[in-house]
This record gives structure tokens, C-alpha cells and sequence, in this order.
């Protein structure tokens, strides 16, 4: 999972990543609104963590309103101290899930985040994503699991089978696989290989391979 975290105040914005990043999230950390916002159209994330006062062009309600003009529906939660009513209706008209006010405790940060991707981001209410041949996805746990057995994966092998799951019933290419598995460019090769090990922890296969595109889950 790949939140953005839009914060100006760098201790906050630091103690933020060091948590999520232990519980398992990869997490990119800006802090003004015009760095947000470009890599927002660079890059493909489950959540955005938005906080409203921010140095840039925009702040947090309007980059938001931005996003929303065109069609990026990633959920996001504002981290904020506003706490005025006007403020907080405003924030849930731009489309924002959640508010967290600050200061709060880390492990309230953790509970609302699995909240909202739980909720959100594979678009069901529930912590199972139904996959083929009785295979499902444990979204909370991150974990793969068959008839109800889970499947050991690696870090690398789980990120790109939660980037197959986002994108089930689209094929997905080396250059999604650089800038959601690695963050950077890999062989071709590489990306076979580790698709290559995944698949062979498969009691059967659902991954199909698209010759020269990429790799698919269906639904």
C-alpha cells in the first residue's frame, strides 16, 4: 500500500512516515503542495494524507478540489488543527473521507488509515478481496491467503500482487511496476523473475501473462 503525506512541519511529517512505514506502508513525504501535486501525477497512490495549511500554490482543500475536477478518486484523509464547522464541511465537500485533529496519537493515525483503505480503496466494505480459484486477499493483513490458508510472500512478491489487485481487469506494464513495486527503473528481466516467483506459489495460477504488455488478474 502507498500513502502520500502532505505536511509542512517536518518532525511531525517524519514521525508519521517512520510509524506507517513500520506498519508496513510504503509512504511518500512532501512538504508543500506544488511537490504534492506533481508527484500525485507521477505516481499511483491508495491514500493521500493531507494537511490543509501548507506552503505552495494551493492548500489542502484546494488541491483536493483539484484532483476531484479530474477524476482522481484515491481517498484521502486532512490532517489538520482546524476545527471550525465551516472548515470540516468544507473538507468532506471536496471529497475527503476523514479529518484527523491534530496533535493525535500515532496509533489513531494507524486505525483511520486501515479504516478508509479497508473501505476505500478496493472499493469494498469488506477485509477480503475475492480473487479466482477460491484464492482471496487479506487487505488488512496483507495477506494472500488459499481456501483460507495463508500464503508465505516476500515484500516484493506482495507489493506486486496488491498492484495486480488494484488494477484487476487491466494489464499492467513495466512502467507501473518501476514506479509502484521499486520506485525506480529494473531490468525487464528482474520484474519476469519476481512475477515468475509469485506465480510459483500459486496452487493455480490466476496471473495471466499478456505477451509483450505485461501481467493481468482478471475479474
Amino acid at each position: 500500500m502507498k500513502i502520500l503525506i502532505l505536511e509542512d512541519e517536518i518532525v511531525l511529517a517524519l514521525s508519521m512516515r517512520e510509524f506507517l512505514e513500520d506498519s508496513g506502508y510504503e509512504v511518500d513525504c512532501y512538504h508543500n503542495s506544488d511537490d504534492a501535486f506533481d508527484a500525485m501525477y507521477e505516481k499511483v497512490y491508495d491514500l493521500y494524507l493531507l494537511d490543509v495549511k501548507v506552503p505552495g500554490e494551493k492548500n489542502g482543500f484546494q488541491l483536493l478540489e483539484e484532483l476531484r475536477k479530474e477524476e482522481n478518486k484515491t481517498p484521502t484523509i486532512f490532517i489538520t488543527s482546524l476545527t471550525d464547522i465551516e472548515d470540516l464541511s468544507r473538507g468532506y465537500e471536496c471529497g475527503a473521507c476523514d479529518y484527523i485533529r491534530k496533535p493525535f496519537d500515532l496509533a489513531e493515525l494507524k486505525l483511520r488509515v486501515e479504516q478508509v483503505i479497508k473501505s476505500q480503496c478496493f472499493a469494498s466494505s469488506e477485509d477480503l478481496v475475492e480473487l479466482p480459484f477460491d484464492y482471496t486477499y487479506d487487505v488488512k493483513k496483507m495477506k494472500l491467503l488459499y481456501k483460507g490458508e495463508s500464503i508465505k510472500l516476500g515484500k516484493t512478491e506482495t507489493k506486486i500482487l496488491e498492484l495486480l489487485i488494484k488494477r484487476r481487469g487491466s494489464v499492467v506494464g513495466c512502467e507501473m511496476f518501476w514506479e509502484e513495486v521499486w520506485g525506480e527503473w529494473v531490468d525487464s528481466a528482474n520484474i519476469r523473475v519476481q512475477v515468475g516467483n509469485l506465480r510459483k506459489k500459486l496452487e493455480k495460477d490466476f496471473i495471466k501473462n499478456v505477451r509483450g504488455v505485461g501481467y493481468s488478474i482478471d475479474f
